[in-house]
């Protein structure tokens, strides 16, 4: 059978680096308060001329270069973004004309920081259907642009950057040993969209808006909503946590990310934690953690490697697969 296996990964990050303790300056916050609540201690903000689709495009490149291709080998373009530069086009033709791609096709998977679960179990269909052979995967975010800054409840938490896979099709044997992705979990619910949402859009307001969060009531939810899609995907292959060698989870707050892995059974040692270094980057969360452990040797082929992530919406999902 077919499987989509990752071939390649990169990551690209914006020049500024914003500090909590650089945040004492701005909003009415410290530095103990932000790490003991959430893990972070650095965030990195997009400058003039940093866009979503400029990091996109340069996690992109790097991704290619790491899997030993080129922009000519690639049939499709998946952007998770919830920022995108323009309403429209997509992101992801934006980035496939940067690219210098003239050829098959691109869009935009909107999931807000479930995006790259989406867009990967999205991709891995389109491969499984013969519709592509290789598919740039990115997740891509500027949410520093989104932002109240005069809201010390969110702006401490959030900050820019993109991450990027290359999937190709390749000849497996239909059992859990074989690489690739092998179950993904996806799973919404509208009801809950004031508790995580942007105040504006193109057919409301006619404005960006800014990002609104009840902190507390995703908390409450996170957990939960988490290890459902993780057991459903153990269920679905016959996998137990003690199996996964690697959990890299959506990067929002440290404490979410403990409660998950202790719920599971998943000792800290094989929890991916990049929070504390890019704050939540929304879809690039899990690309960045990905090519962090990736590039310092953690993961390695054959590695079994479970994803989670749980975004406004609520949308939430789990993608298993073998390194």
């Amino acid at each position: 059978m077919i499987r989509s296996v990752v071939r390649g990964f990169g990551a690209a990050l914006p020049k500024r680096v914003l500090s909590n303790r650089e945040l004492e300056s701005m909003v009415e916050t410290s530095d103990e308060w932000i790490v003991q609540r959430t893990g972070i201690r650095q965030r990195y903000i997009a400058g003039e001329g940093e866009t979503t689709a400029s990091l996109g495009a340069d996690a992109a490149r790097a991704a290619l270069a790491n899997a030993g291709l080129s922009a000519e080998d690639v049939d499709l373009i998946i952007c998770a973004t919830s920022t995108p530069d323009n309403t429209f086009p997509a992101t992801a033709v934006n980035i496939q004309n940067r690219l210098g791609i003239t050829h098959g096709f691109a869009f935009d998977v909107q999931a807000v920081c479930s995006g790259f679960v989406y867009a990967v179990a999205t991709a891995d269909l389109y491969i499984r259907g013969g519709m592509a052979k290789r598919v740039l995967v990115i997740g891509a975010e500027t949410f520093s642009r989104i932002l109240d800054w005069t809201d010390r409840t969110t702006c401490v938490l959030f900050g820019d950057g993109a991450g990027a896979i290359v999937l190709e099709a390749q000849e497996g044997q239909g059992g859990l040993a074989d690489r690739g992705i092998l179950t993904s979990q996806l799973r919404s619910d509208g009801s809950h969209k004031e508790k995580l949402y942007v105040d504006g859009g193109p057919s409301t307001t006619g404005t960006v808006g800014h990002l609104r969060m009840e902190g507390r009531e995703v908390f409450k939810h996170a957990v939960g909503m988490i290890t459902d899609v993780i057991e459903q995907s153990f269920e679905a292959t016959g996998i137990s946590a003690a199996d996964v060698d690697w959990l890299v989870p959506h990067q929002a707050n440290k404490r979410i990310i403990d409660g998950s892995a202790k719920k599971l059974g998943i000792p800290p040692e094989k929890v991916v934690v990049t929070v504390d270094q890019h704050g939540n980057t929304s879809a690039a969360s899990i690309p960045l953690a990905l090519a962090t452990a990736a590039a310092d040797g953690r993961i390695k082929r054959g590695d079994l490697v479970l994803l989670e992530a749980m975004g406004g919406g609520f949308t939430w999902g789990a993608v298993l697969l073998r390194w």
